[in-house]
Formats: structure tokens, sequence, C-alpha cells
């Protein structure tokens, strides 16, 4: 149970999907969502408020995502996706990518929420603040 990808995909994941029509689509889907709710948009890490355009979406599962007939499909659940800082995006890469039991023996959802929580911590404690 390894949350990495086959390294082959992982780069067309990167590649191609993150820079398709079908994933622009489904993190506008995503963000009008969020905004139909009510809640303000905020960083899922440090807490902080942001916009559209100053927050990335972190993939808990990437159940949703196929390449059908050379075409990207992005039925992402609304669950599998977090809002994120691009810096605090990146921290939780790296926490989950240096962590050999979060990298290999973890599903993709549970390192991912582990690291968040660890994220949060250390951000609160620098920053002497909630998230």
């Amino acid at each position: 149970m390894s949350n990495r990808r086959r390294p082959a995909l992982m780069n067309l994941y990167r590649s191609e999907f993150l820079r398709s029509a079908a994933w622009f689509a489904r993190r506008d889907r995503w963000f009008a969502e969020e905004r139909a709710s009510g809640i303000p948009l905020a960083c899922a890490a440090c807490g902080r408020s942001a916009t559209v355009h100053e927050l990335e979406l972190h993939h808990l599962d990437y159940a949703g995502i196929t390449l059908e007939s050379g075409s990207w499909r992005a039925r992402e659940q609304h669950d599998d996706l977090m809002p994120l800082h691009p810096y605090c995006h990146d921290l939780l890469h790296r926490l989950i990518d240096r962590d050999v039991v979060l990298a290999h023996n973890r599903t993709r959802r549970a390192a991912s929420l582990y690291a968040l929580t660890q994220l949060q911590r250390t951000l609160t404690t620098i920053e002497g603040s909630t998230p």
C-alpha cells in the first residue's frame, strides 16, 4: 500500500494532467462549490485566508484521474482535493516524500492527512497562531 505512483504515470500527471483543460475545469468547479458553501477560502495548512489565485489543490486521492483514449478525465470527489498555498503545498510534499512510512506504507489520503497535522502543528508553533 504505497501512495507513490509509478514514475512514468507520475511524469504524465505532472507534465500533462496538471496542464490539461480537464484539470482546470475540475479546479474551477471545486472552487465554485467552495464559494457556494459560504465558507471563506483558506489554506488547509496555515489557515490563512486566500483567493482562488493564491491556492493550489492537493490531491488526497488520484482515483478520479484517468487517461481515456488520449484524453484526461478529472472526476475527483470534492473531498479528494485540499486547498494549500504553494509554499504549504511544497512543505506537505516534502514531509510525505522524506518519511519512508508515509511515502511507502500509507495510502495517499492517510499520508497527506498525517503530514497536514504535522505541518499545522509546526506552523502554529512558528507563528504562534491557530490554523
